[in-house]
């Protein structure tokens, strides 16, 4: 019987292993996406990622027959628990042959990890917090990811449920196709609400982008402070997280909202840069670059990345909006939009969508299990 061996990733090459691994699994997934190799190696550095300024991880490869046959992250994040007076740890990142005993080798490997900062419970797939790309694809696999979300094979459920994990929260993705007649009764009564309370929109300044952030995180980390799973973004994470989508950002489609010039919601909605990564195979040189300009003028998909308005200002038509005249924006230039994730109990969110002219077509699910 051949033997399955798991290590710590702690070379260079073990690393850009790890990086390489996912290749294998969606060798002939054609709805697969492979990420850009250099941002995957940015993503782990450790010595940039700002994620390692308040948390940890931990990467690991598992072999059989020298073979490496899976691959696992295993993540603490103080601030998550401290928040939730929580003990969790997470696991992401994991990419396995459908082979329930590698499976279970590597969650071992990773519950090792978590119990040795003194955690007792795991969740996932999260790539070090919620903040990142999280959940396991469990409905509409025969759709490509669209920017930040997951896509797995169809056994990866089997494969966690064995280990022992138990569905914990569901979250939900959702197709806008075209923009449906009761929009326009939505608007009227957005606008009207809207004028109650002075609302300005305005485009992002790419000029000010730090500035920018700070309003933006502080939005963020007000209304989404109750929601399930939620942790707040650092300033470094928030300001990492501007530098990386500079480059994605259409001014006319990421929004701020503000009541006397506070920033009280914003939308951010970008080219879904994943249909043209899809062309590239994971690499920029020699020609993947110029091959990534050519294809991204064809992008014709756009992605909510992120919705949010202060609590005090939900029933003030803000979030409507901010969707309506993005999605104006997108249709005068010929966009289709994907907005996800949204939470399978937040009600209220889901059925504004559902208003919208949104039908759910994907399905990610969090699991969770008790180290022991």
């Amino acid at each position: 019987m051949s033997q399955i061996e798991v290590s710590q990733v702690r070379s260079r090459a073990d690393r850009n292993a790890f990086i390489r691994f996912p290749w294998r699994i969606y060798e002939n997934d054609h709805a697969w996406v492979p990420p850009l190799i250099i941002e995957r190696k940015a993503f782990l550095n450790r010595k940039r990622h700002p994620f390692y300024k308040h948390g940890d991880a931990a990467l690991f490869l598992a072999r059989q027959n020298g073979e490496i046959v899976g691959r696992i992250m295993a993540s603490d994040d103080p601030n998550y628990n401290s928040l939730h007076q929580s003990n969790v740890g997470c696991f992401g990142l994991f990419e396995c042959i459908d082979d329930r005993k590698v499976a279970a080798a590597l969650f071992e490997a990773a519950a090792d990890w978590l119990h040795e900062k003194g955690r007792i419970e795991m969740m996932g797939p999260i790539d070090y917090s919620t903040n990142y790309v999280c959940g396991l694809l469990i409905g509409g696999f025969e759709y490509p990811p669209t920017l930040l979300t997951a896509h797995n094979p169809p056994y990866y459920a089997r494969l966690i449920e064995h280990c022992g994990f138990t569905k914990e929260k569901d979250w939900y993705a959702w197709w806008f196709k075209d923009i449906p007649e009761p929009m326009e009764r939505l608007r009227n009564i957005a606008t009207a609400r809207s004028r109650k309370n002075d609302l300005a929109i305005r485009s992002i300044d790419l000029q000010k982008l730090a500035e920018e952030s700070r309003r933006l995180r502080a939005v963020f980390n007000q209304a989404w402070r109750n929601n399930w799973g939620f942790v707040p973004f650092t300033e470094a994470e928030a300001e990492h997280m501007a530098s990386e989508m500079k480059p994605l950002i259409d001014p006319r489609m990421t929004l701020i909202a503000e009541i006397d010039h506070r920033p009280v919601g914003f939308v951010i909605c970008v080219p879904d840069i994943n249909s043209a990564l899809g062309k590239i195979n994971g690499r920029l040189l020699p020609f993947g670059l110029l091959r990534l300009l050519y294809y991204r003028k064809k992008i014709r998909t756009a992605r909510f990345v992120a919705l949010g308005v202060v609590e005090k200002y939900r029933r003030a038509g803000i979030a409507e909006m901010l969707v309506l005249q993005v999605m104006a924006e997108g249709g005068r230039r010929g966009f289709t939009a994907e907005l996800s994730m949204t939470l399978e109990d937040n009600v209220m969110v889901n059925r504004f969508i559902e208003a919208m002219g949104a039908t759910r077509y994907k399905t990610y699910r969090i699991f969770k299990r008790t180290l022991t």
